[in-house]
């Protein structure tokens, strides 16, 4: 199994603690990496420094290092400059070679004289440290020029250094380990601590999901990131417990309104079979009677096709299915009366339109002008007027299309609720429809971020109004206005 693909099968806890504890470890890691080579370069340069005193002080005057009373009385062997000593010793090794690399200091000094150091007492060279071996313990050594010719060479074993940065970096090994388990530890604490809201969140959904219970609501404390997705979490509850609503509501009045047509259908149907299987009784329906079911069957029967087409239609447009575009309103208000004038003939269609550019879908804009103004048209009287006309809002960036009929109006008491699904007044139910037309109409203004309202014509009849967002017009377009 890939390393990707394990870690994506973690759970979110494991990740937060595999994250804390690798945080925690890599940083105990570096520290203490870097704390070892700290420690090991002040040794390195306290023994260097060390070493160079030393040297300096005897390449100073050797000639007195050189007599038979040995080193001078200023020589503290207490403070880590005893003479020199076999290997072992902690105290520095000295000795001192003649420009030819012979040792005149003791024939039996144990310093090796390097090639490099040979050319210090040569005078080739200035200083040169170098690591060198005496028996089974490594030195470091350092050769620099003495007065009057050859140099002098002083030399540490490295065996103290070495045992205390091994000790040390045995101690920084254990603290680590400690350090990373104490950090596994925390990392699994803070992510039990930290998810718990998430948890608490999670179990409130899924009991959500399983009782189907959409009016409980998350508690929500603080105002952080879990509280954010707490109230998220709310606020799509609350849409889908609104969508729920209206999808019952809707399958409730559809119920109901199809109920109506397919009773009257099946009646006249029944009626009809019954005489058609029983020929004597054919004089009982008197041939106008039957061609008055007949008559009603085929209204029945349009007025459930145009209900079932408008359930569609107002279904499909409480999904989104694609993004607004932006849309010529007055191509569609144009094309709309063209549509509505073949099928009322008798009325006259006066438009009065400005160009306006707006954001939505052609055939959903169509349908809305097109119900407006069937609407205008079944209540207009016999050569009526219908006076539609598309200007620019009174606030800016916005239009308005009015559509104004003059039939007899709506009363003041069902005018809140004509944009309601399926409403139908008293003066309207002997007329065909079914009281979806002016839902769908108010359902793709609100999707547009518009409004649409209702209100008296003066002297007489109904003016319905859309506002709706508008872009700006192109510079070069025309108003106009027709009559037909």
């Amino acid at each position: 199994m890939s390393p990707a693909r394990w870690w994506r099968r973690q759970t979110l806890r494991n990740r937060v603690a595999l994250l804390v504890t690798g945080t925690v470890a890599a940083v105990v890691v570096v520290v203490s990496a870097g704390a070892w080579l700290a420690v090991a370069e002040i040794q390195h340069r306290q023994t260097r420094d060390q070493l160079r005193v030393d040297a300096r002080t005897i390449a100073a005057r050797p000639d007195q290092w050189l007599g038979p009373g040995g080193p001078p009385p200023g020589f503290d062997p207490r403070q880590g400059r005893g003479p020199r000593h076999g290997p072992g010793q902690l105290g520095p090794h000295w000795q001192i070679i003649d420009p030819g690399g012979r040792v005149i200091s003791d024939p039996g000094a144990s310093l090796p004289v390097t090639s490099a150091a040979g050319r210090v007492a040569a005078g080739v060279r200035r200083d040169v440290a170098e690591r060198v071996r005496v028996g089974d313990d490594e030195y470091l050594m350092l050769t620099v020029p003495a007065a009057g010719g050859g140099a002098v060479q002083v030399a540490i074993s490295q065996q103290q250094d070495d045992a205390i940065l091994t000790v040390f970096g045995v101690l920084l090994v254990v603290g680590c380990i400690v350090g990373v388990g104490a950090a596994a530890l925390l990392g699994r604490l803070v992510a039990r601590s930290g998810l718990r809201p998430v948890q608490r969140l999670t179990a409130a959904v899924e009991d959500a999901a399983v009782t189907m219970d959409l009016e409980q609501r998350l508690a929500v404390e603080g105002a952080d990131e879990i509280a954010r997705l707490g109230t998220s979490v709310n606020t799509l509850l609350e849409a889908i417990g609104a969508a729920r609503a209206a999808q019952r509501m809707l399958v409730e009045d559809a119920g109901h309104e199809l109920r109506t047509p397919l009773t009257s259908i099946r009646t006249n149907v029944e009626l009809l079979l019954t005489i058609e299987r029983n020929p004597e009784w054919a004089h009982r329906l008197a041939p106008q009677d039957r061609a008055n079911l007949l008559t009603d069957l085929e209204a029945q029967t349009r007025e459930l096709a145009t209900l079932t087409t408008e359930l569609v239609a107002l279904a499909r447009a409480e999904t989104t299915r694609e993004d607004p575009e932006p849309v010529d309103l007055a191509a569609v208000v144009e094309a709309a009366v063209g549509r509505v004038r073949m099928r009322a003939p008798g009325l006259t269609f006066v438009t009065g339109v400005t160009p306006a550019v707006v954001d939505g879908r052609p055939a959903e804009l169509e349908r809305m002008v097109v119900n407006v103004l069937d609407n205008a048209a079944k209540w207009s009287p016999p050569a009526g007027t219908v006076r539609v006309r598309l200007s620019a809002g009174d606030e800016a960036g916005t239009c308005t299309l009015s559509v104004a009929d003059d039939g007899p109006g709506i009363d003041e008491e069902d005018r809140p609720h004509v944009f309601d699904r399926f409403y139908r007044a008293a003066a309207a139910r002997s007329m065909p429809g079914s009281g979806l037309g002016l839902a769908i109409v108010a359902q793709t203004a609100a999707q547009l971020g518009g409004t649409v309202a209702a209100e008296p014509n003066t002297p007489h009849g109904t003016i319905v109004t859309i506002r709706l967002r508008r872009r700006e017009v192109h510079p070069n377009a025309s108003a106009g206005t027709k009559t037909g």
